[in-house]
This record gives structure tokens, C-alpha cells and sequence, in this order.
């Protein structure tokens, strides 16, 4: 039987799947979209407003929304141009596509980044309960409630990462999709670093990655430079001034902003003293990562490189709100792999009640208790939770889980690299 007929014959029991989604995301939907007017999808309305104002012939990068939310248009100027269907839309109209977009780009990440776990009970009814169940959870998650809350682009990117890296026999030329999402937002780009790393050094590196690398660097600057073209007053202003202002993206000293520097500015030390540990931190926290993601693709386990360099993409960048930590749908799947090991099950699913918590708002409260010492310490450290916890997943993926591996090909062995 052939990959079309058994998926054709197995349609129908991921029904069961898709009743589970819904019933998971119904609430949430239904909460933010019910949100006052000027509070709901902020992000999504962002985005909307650029696509408009390509259709107005309006500078893209002077425009903002209405008040009180006064937000700017952020992202590179062929993100403007790829949300001009969004401008033709009436806004109930959009909140909808939008947001049926982010529970289905959620369903996607699942299927991949958990293939393993649900590829162990292939041919079974138990894959589409379990695949439901595990999308539910992960929506709940604060990084993807916050997707659904704001109407976020970041899961679109996300499943654009992973399918480029892991689908087995990818119908698209790799590297294509990787392309696509740096010239959307320019944090997927630290993916480049990956293919490169993973396809480069020594003579044993990965040919299809070292194609995949060229074709996602000429996908990108070809997606980068036709804007110039079409657009150029709007590309000129983002390359030569927009980009350059941090603070278009909202304070980067707030809680929201859980990268290396967010959690370094909120220390407020001297602007130069914060660049250079920021810099310095950069550098150590980048090169162990993508040392150790080559290592983890290697050894046959593609999915903890995906999830290392995800995470490089979060701490790395100036800004990093908590919604970007949408990779961590990824770390969880790495963590628990196939199932076979329980303590990657208990780990993965602690991480998973980890970022369920809003941990990083209760450090606000405990700032605002003003109790000497414990407030201002305790609660600073609290503030940084999900930053902090990033930090320690990236040690857990490239210490802890190699040495965890054995458990899991000893019950089924895994190639080398996804072919």
C-alpha cells in the first residue's frame, strides 16, 4: 500500500485529533477574541496596518496603529508585502484566519517535533488521541497562549524551521523555508549558522546541509532585496533607520523581554558595562550551543539541534518577548524523544508545567511586596525566569540528554541524520 493510500484510508481517525484541538483551543480563542476592541490580536493589527499601508502608498515604517496601543510596524519591509492580504480584510475577518493559522501551524510543529514519540505507536488509534493531547498541552503553554493573546507570527516561523530541517524527503528545495522565515523576521537567521555548522566543518559534514545552506542565504537575500525593487523608499528606511531603533519594539528593559540583554538591562548597570557582558555572554552562550546542536545532528538527533538553535534565536537576540519562546514546543519533543525513557518524560514534562506557570509575573509581584533584600533580589531573579530556564534547557540538550540517548536506541535506533 502505498505513503498516499494509507494516509487517504487514515484520514478519518484524525477527526479524533482535530475535536481534541478544538476543544482545547476553543477557550482560549474565545477569551482573546472577545478581548475589548483596542486590546485584542495587537500584534496581528500591526502587521495588518504595514499591509495597508503599502495599499494606501503610505510610509510603512512612519504608520501605527490606532490608540491607545500607538505600535509601529517592526519587520523587514517583505513582511509589509506579505501582509497586504491581511489589509484587504475586514478585521473580524482577519482575527479569524489568523488565528485558525496559529492553531494550525501549532498542529504541524507537534507532528514533527514529536514524530518520534508518535511514530512508536504507528498504525495504532491510539496516534490521533495522543497527537490531540499533545497539541492541547502545548497550547496552553504561556509562549503559545501569548501567540493566540497578541496574534503572533512566531509559530508560522517556527513550523517553517523545523519542516526545512526535518521533513525526511522534503518536496521544496531545502533550505528554501528557512530562506522565507529570516526574510520575514530576522532571528530564524541564526538557522543559517546551523545548516553551516552542521554542513561544513571537517569532511564529514552533511552535503544536503551545505545545499541547503546556499539556498536559504539566496533565498533570504533575494526575499531582502526585492523590496528595493518594488518598495525602496519603505526597504531604505527599514535597513538604514528602523532597524537601528531598538525601542520601536516597546521597552526592552520590561519583563516580556526574556533574551540575554532583556534580563541584563533590568540589572541597570551602566549602558557600556551592559554591552559588554551582553557581548561577552553572546558570544560563550552561542558558540556552546551551536557546538553542541552540531554535535546532537551527529549523533542522530537532529530534533535537540533544531531545539538548541531555536533557543539561540531567543537568547541571542536584543529583544526576545515571551511569546518568541514559542521553540520551546521543540525542546519539550527533544526532551522526550521517544517515550521509552522516563526520565525524559518527567523532565520534558516539567519543562512543559514550567512554562504553563506565569513565572516571570510573579517576580513582579514579589518586587512590588517591597520587602528588603527578598523583594528586590528574589524577585528580579523570578522576573527572569523564562530566560533563566532557557539558559538551563540549553545545558539539559547538550549535556544532560546525550547522556540519556542509550535508553532510547536501545528499544529502536535512530540514523544518523535525517536523510
Amino acid at each position: 500500500m502505498t505513503a498516499v493510500a494509507r494516509s487517504v484510508r487514515a484520514w478519518p481517525r484524525y477527526l479524533i485529533s482535530l475535536l481534541i484541538i478544538a476543544v482545547a483551543a476553543t477557550p482560549l480563542i474565545a477569551y482573546w477574541l472577545s478581548n475589548p476592541e483596542d486590546q485584542r490580536l495587537v500584534d496581528l493589527d500591526v502587521y495588518r496596518t504595514g499591509g495597508s499601508a503599502l495599499l494606501l502608498g503610505l510610509p510603512v515604517y512612519d504608520v501605527i496603529t490606532p490608540a491607545p496601543q500607538l505600535l509601529p510596524f517592526t519587520y523587514p519591509p517583505f513582511s509589509a508585502m506579505l501582509a497586504v492580504p491581511l489589509g484587504e480584510m475586514s478585521w473580524p475577518a482577519a482575527q479569524w484566519v489568523w488565528t485558525i493559522g496559529i492553531v494550525a501551524a501549532l498542529a504541524v510543529t507537534v507532528g514533527y517535533s514529536f514524530r518520534p514519540l508518535l511514530e512508536r505507536f504507528s498504525g495504532r488509534l491510539a496516534v490521533p488521541v495522543l497527537f490531540g493531547l499533545l497539541a492541547a498541552a502545548c497550547m496552553y503553554l504561556m509562549p503559545i497562549r501569548d501567540q493566540v493573546r497578541f496574534g503572533q507570527v512566531d509559530l508560522f516561523l517556527v513550523a517553517l524551521c523545523l519542516l526545512d530541517c526535518v521533513v525526511r524527503k522534503p518536496w521544496w528545495p531545502r533550505g528554501m523555508l528557512i530562506g522565507l522565515a529570516t526574510a520575514v523576521k530576522l532571528t530564524p537567521g541564526v538557522f543559517l549558522i546551523y545548516l553551516a555548522v552542521t554542513g561544513f566543518p571537517r569532511r564529514d559534514g552533511n552535503p544536503e546541509h551545505r545545499r541547503a545552506l546556499y539556498m536559504a542565504v539566496f533565498t533570504a537575500a533575494l526575499l531582502t532585496l526585492l523590496p528595493f525593487l518594488v518598495i525602496f523608499d519603505d526597504a531604505k528606511d527599514f535597513w538604514f533607520s528602523a532597524l537601528l531603533d531598538s525601542e520601536r519594539l516597546g521597552a526592552n528593559a520590561a519583563t516580556t523581554n526574556q533574551s540575554l540583554r532583556g534580563m541584563l538591562l533590568r540589572l541597570y548597570l551602566p549602558g557600556w558595562l551592559t554591552a559588554v557582558i551582553w557581548l561577552a555572554a553572546a558570544a560563550a552562550i552561542g558558540w556552546y550551543g551551536f557546538r553542541h546542536a552540531r554535535r546532537a545532528f551527529r549523533d542522530g538527533d537532529p530534533m535537540t539541534g533544531v531545539a538548541l538553535t531555536g533557543l539561540m534565536a531567543v537568547l541571542l537576540s536584543p529583544v526576545a518577548w515571551i511569546h518568541h519562546i514559542a521553540w520551546v514546543v521543540i525542546v519539550i519533543a527533544a526532551l522526550a524523544g521517544s517515550g521509552r525513557d522516563l526520565r525524559r518524560l518527567l523532565v520534558a514534562a516539567g519543562v512543559w508545567l514550567y512554562y504553563v506557570l506565569p513565572v516571570p509575573w510573579w517576580g513582579v509581584s514579589i518586587k512590588a511586596l517591597e520587602i528588603p533584600v527578598l523583594s528586590p533580589v528574589v524577585g528580579k531573579i523570578v522576573q527572569d525566569a523564562f530566560g533563566l530556564g532557557a539558559i538551563g534547557l540549553v545545558w539539559l540538550l547538550a549535556s544532560w540528554l546525550p547522556r540519556q540517548r542509550g535508553a532510547d536506541r536501545a528499544g529502536s535506533p535512530v540514523p544518523r541524520a535525517v536523510p
